[in-house]
């Protein structure tokens, strides 16, 4: 990004929030971007049960639906590009070299700017905390009068710039509609407390078949859009009264519900920062900004303004990284071996305390907030490197991002039941070593592999220890942040038919999870568990046999080197 763009942001961002305060720079060292440029910048059963079986049977519509909004966006892009390239060919060509990023040339290490919290701030009651006067909601037939064009059906509340068709939109239950105004008139006057008490009683309004006037008419997708709207504003009750905690299940289920509503993911994210989890809080910055320009969004401003807070985020998870730090690497060009032992030979020389295992992330390509814009595919793409003080947590991520279906197998007994200390221990390893390390890999990779290190099955797996030491809440929290990664998925990526069924199955047994529902078959989370302890145990197997047969080899050798000097000096 150049000089000229860095100031159009800033001026952007003070055309927003006039009182916005310039980014001081920071001089923290955890993190280096190698760059020829600066850079800137609880919900009831019968609920769950009513709402979640809809969800599972409309999992595959909203994967056919993904795909279409993506090959829209794609032939957009193609215009884009056929214009772009004809205008190209009448200008002089330029050098190559001058637009490639390559690791050859003069790497400049800069620190990571610091964006003050009031700037955050500012963009929460921007994009975050709006109320409208009337409940409108966006069902499909609203978007042909509006300047949005969000290419589904699950979408939200209209923006206050952009008034919907009124005529077109289903009507909405009349009881549901009198608690929806009661509670917005409480959250106007910040009764927080009772307004979240109307919101629930929508809710469970809601739950009861009162969505819409005509509810055996009515979608599964518009009747998800009416619950996805109580339960943002759930969130944002919870928000002004300060407990974030009680707010986040509430976050995950409108994004379950509405996967493709920017502000769910924002709201979201906000969440995770008053949690202070702030790579989570980065990564649904990151899919908010994303599906905001995947939906259609035009508005720039907006689009900076997410991008500010993704920025922050990332800043915020570095800076309190204790066991490791970071360092991106811009390249254009396909990354050879020679060019990783450079990288790591730069990352050794600027964080020297970090050097006990380097691991360089070839899985998937990452973007910066500064530098990416959807629209322009590819978006500027980096390398990341990260540097750990423990050599263990290096070693473990190098293991679990060459599988193929990512399993936690740190086992004594690999097919031995875990006694509760182990399942203590485990859990302590995979909540505040492993699981953090791939939160913040994922802060800045929008679609990596789905099975490679993707961090869902991790967290599935993580709930079954939680599950194993009875802490149900915990579990919940853990389930429905999974659910919720799990339907985007389809947004961010292009998924095969078996991963298809491998979500949807994944899916299922996440709501039956969650209504507490046994059956004889284990969850699909635990099956791939184990058979990742049967890898791993065919390794050990083979590298025992290799080592074995290494030793036996170097004996005969031995002794028949004995042999010969034997019979030489007789």
């Amino acid at each position: 990004m150049d000089s000229g763009s860095s100031r159009n942001l800033e001026n952007t961002v003070n055309r927003v929030h006039p009182d916005q305060l310039i980014p001081k720079i920071n001089t923290s060292k955890k993190m280096s971007t190698l760059a020829n440029q600066p850079s800137i910048l609880e919900m009831s059963q019968e609920f769950k049960k009513s709402c979640g079986e809809k969800q599972v049977e409309i999992t595959a519509e909203r994967i056919k639906m993904a795909k279409s909004i993506k090959e829209k966006q794609s032939n957009d892009l193609e215009k884009v590009a056929f214009k772009r390239k004809a205008e190209n060919e009448e200008k002089p060509a330029a050098k190559k070299e001058a637009k490639i990023t390559e690791l050859d040339s003069t790497l400049v290490t800069m620190p990571l700017p610091h964006i003050p919290l009031k700037n955050i701030m500012d963009v929460e009651v921007k994009l975050v905390y709006i109320d409208e006067e009337d409940v409108n909601y966006e069902f499909v037939e609203s978007f042909m009068s509006t300047g949005i064009r969000p290419m589904c059906r699950a979408a939200e509340i209209v923006d206050p710039l952009h008034v919907p068709n009124v005529s077109f939109l289903p009507q909405i239950d009349k009881w549901l509609q009198v608690a929806l105004k009661d509670a917005s008139s409480c959250y106007r006057q910040k009764k927080y407390a009772v307004a979240a008490g109307q919101f629930r009683t929508a809710l469970e309004l809601c739950s009861k078949g009162a969505a819409l006037g005509k509810p055996f008419e009515a979608s599964a997708e518009d009747i998800s859009s009416v619950a996805s709207f109580i339960e943002t504003k759930l969130v944002t009750c919870y928000l002004r009264m300060r407990k974030p905690d009680l707010a986040l299940n509430h976050a995950h289920r409108s994004i379950v519900l509405n996967p493709a509503y920017f502000r769910n993911h924002l709201r979201q994210a906000t969440v995770f920062r008053c949690l202070e989890r702030y790579s989570e809080a980065a990564r649904s910055a990151m899919i908010a900004d994303y599906m905001f320009w995947l939906c259609g969004g035009s508005e720039q401003c907006i689009s900076k303004l997410i991008k500010l807070y993704w920025q922050a985020m990332i800043e915020e998870a570095i800076t309190r990284a204790e066991s490791f730090s970071v360092m991106y690497t811009p390249f254009a060009t396909k990354i050879r071996a020679d060019k990783i032992e450079k990288v790591r030979e730069v990352f050794t020389k600027t964080h020297p305390a970090y050097v006990e295992y380097i691991y360089t992330d070839l899985q998937g390509l990452h973007v910066l907030p500064q530098t990416v814009d959807w629209s322009s595919f590819p978006p500027q793409q980096y390398l990341l490197t990260l540097g750990f003080k423990n050599k263990e947590d290096g070693k473990f991520l190098e293991k679990l991002s060459s599988r193929k279906l990512p399993t936690f197998t740190e086992h004594k007994t690999p097919f031995g039941l875990l006694t509760k200390e182990d399942t203590v221990r485990h859990m302590e390893t995979m909540g505040k070593r492993i699981l953090p390390i791939l939160d913040f890999i994922r802060s800045t990779q929008l679609n990596g592999s789905f099975h490679g290190c993707s961090g869902v099955m991790e967290k599935l797996q993580y709930a079954s220890l939680l599950s194993g030491l009875q802490r149900v809440k915990e579990q919940s929290q853990v389930i429905n942040q999974a659910m919720a990664e799990l339907a985007t998925i389809p947004y961010l990526q292009d998924i095969s038919q078996q991963e298809a069924e491998l979500l949807q199955s994944l899916m299922a047994d996440a709501m039956d999870t969650l209504e507490g529902r046994r059956n004889d078959k284990e969850r699909v989370w635990n099956t791939i568990q184990k058979v990742g302890r049967i890898e791993d145990f065919l390794y050990q197997l083979e590298d025992s046999f290799l080592k074995t047969k290494k030793l036996r080899t170097a004996r005969r050798q031995k002794t028949k080197l004995k042999r010969l000097q034997t019979v030489q000096q007789s």
